[in-house]
């Protein structure tokens, strides 16, 4: 008779908590099936669980994720960049240390030993009557940032070739945990054979009924707990072959909450937010925001960040900051709450004539009213561009837009063919938002540290 496996994934939940009840609650419910039927299943998560967006996450620093996915039951786990690189290096080597789950993640290391325990290659699982599967896990290979905080990642493909057929030896079934990528998934399964399925991730797509690829079968869903998978395999073990495989993503609207996850959802809340309480400064008046406009505080924060990078210039997006600041005490709490991003600060090389495109398109509606999602960007729209160290003048024409006709830097003209040192969020080397940045040859990523704690500083000094 064949043996049928179940797994279900999570992948790409970036720390939305508030869909975390039902998603818990649906694995819940098919445990209890599958025990009453005495078949296999396993739960497995694909990345990006933690995002220090979330308070959880950032007042517990991942760690208070691990503890929800050890009450969840969860048995494997690969990383993602965001549980990689925006943690500290030590963090990071920490943050596995009480999971009761097994860790899949080929293709990183800390590049000085000793290496964490929990950190492995690949896991096998065993069904009760003896299948073995392996997991595989990669994960997004940003080696610049990795190698800022202590670390070193490899090549997913030479990983591959490392351990596939090794790994294909030992057992009857191969998934690869991949958060890498809709695109290199697609190429690993035309290129390499003996991957049964790829669980994706990374770029957030959704697969609802999987997708084949040569004999590979890709699954995907999406992010932010909005589904979660479910891979279906068929194993006859008298022919030792896999007959059938299936996949599905399975939308958690309509899910019914688990009411004990509710509960502990919010003590996990409740202890972070301690934690969070640190005093940073306290406010002589109301400091207020406002996308579309310079205000002080943005203003605060854009100056130290020219200030801590050593920059000729910097440049941020007011849409950073997400709520006012009162009066009176402000907390660490405060300062996530409303610089929630875990984005870093980076600093660049650019001509004077890159520097005056920048400037030229920072200017331009369409670019401020922009809804970016991603990038490590957590909020609703880029708003508008704030600069410190130059002095930019034009005028408004009859369109209602800003056209920049001279910038000063240093109570000189900018100077065409002259290379200034450029200090901006992260955000804008990925993606086609400014090229000149995105495409520039010399960048220097600054790791931990967040753009919160710039602001942290910025208040302690101008205040």
């Amino acid at each position: 008779m064949n043996e049928k496996l179940f797994f279900y994934y999570t992948s790409d939940l970036h720390s939305h908590f508030e869909n975390w009840p039902q998603m818990i609650g649906f694995f819940n419910q098919q445990k209890r099936k599958h025990d009453l039927k005495e078949e296999d299943y396993w739960l497995m998560d694909n990345g990006d669980h933690v995002d220090r967006f979330h308070p959880i996450a950032e007042g517990l620093m991942g760690k208070g994720n691990v503890e929800l996915m050890n009450a969840a039951g969860y048995d494997i786990a690969n990383l993602g960049n965001n549980e990689g690189i925006t943690l500290s290096g030590d963090d990071l080597y920490h943050l596995y240390d009480d999971a009761k789950f097994g860790i899949a993640c080929a293709n990183l290391n800390r590049m000085e030993d000793p290496q964490p325990e929990w950190l492995k290659p690949y896991q096998v699982l065993t069904s009760k009557k003896g299948t073995r599967i392996g997991v595989l896990g990669l994960t997004a290979p940003f080696e610049t940032f990795y190698r800022q905080i202590g670390w070193g990642v490899q090549s997913p493909y030479d990983i591959i070739d490392t351990y596939l057929a090794p790994l294909r030896e030992q057992v009857d079934i191969v998934i690869l945990l991949s958060h890498l990528g809709i695109n290199d998934d697609e190429e690993i399964a035309r290129r390499y054979k003996g991957i049964d399925v790829i669980v994706g991730g990374h770029t957030h797509h959704l697969f609802q009924n999987g997708e084949l690829v040569e004999d590979t079968l890709l699954t995907a869903s999406g992010k932010h707990g909005t589904h979660v998978g479910e891979v279906i395999l068929e194993w006859n073990p008298e022919d030792r072959v896999l007959e059938n495989k299936q996949a599905y993503a399975i939308s958690t609207e309509h899910m019914k909450k688990d009411d004990e996850v509710i509960q502990h959802v919010q003590e996990m809340r409740s202890v972070a937010a301690a934690n969070l309480r640190t005093p940073v400064v306290t406010l002589s008046k109301k400091m207020k925001i406002g996308w579309f406009q310079e205000t002080e505080l943005m203003q605060w924060l854009t100056d130290e960040l020219k200030t801590w990078t050593e920059a000729d210039i910097s440049m941020l997006n007011a849409g950073v900051l997400l709520d006012h600041l009162s009066e009176g005490p402000i907390t660490y709490e405060d300062v996530h709450r409303i610089c929630p991003h875990p984005m870093n600060p980076c600093k660049v090389e650019l001509k004077g004539d890159e520097i005056m495109e920048v400037i030229r398109v920072a200017h331009t509606k369409e670019l401020t009213e922009i809804k970016l999602k991603g990038f490590g960007f957590r909020g609703e729209v880029i708003g508008k561009m704030v600069f410190s160290g130059i002095e930019i003048m034009g005028s408004t024409g009859a369109d209602g837009a800003f056209h920049v006709q001279r910038v000063n830097i240093g109570g000189r003209p900018l100077q065409m063919d002259e290379t200034y040192s450029f200090a901006t969020a992260d955000t804008f080397t990925f993606g086609r938002l400014f090229p000149e940045i995105a495409y520039a040859k010399n960048k220097a990523y600054y790791m931990p540290e967040l753009l919160r704690d710039l602001l942290t500083n910025a208040l302690q000094k101008f205040c």
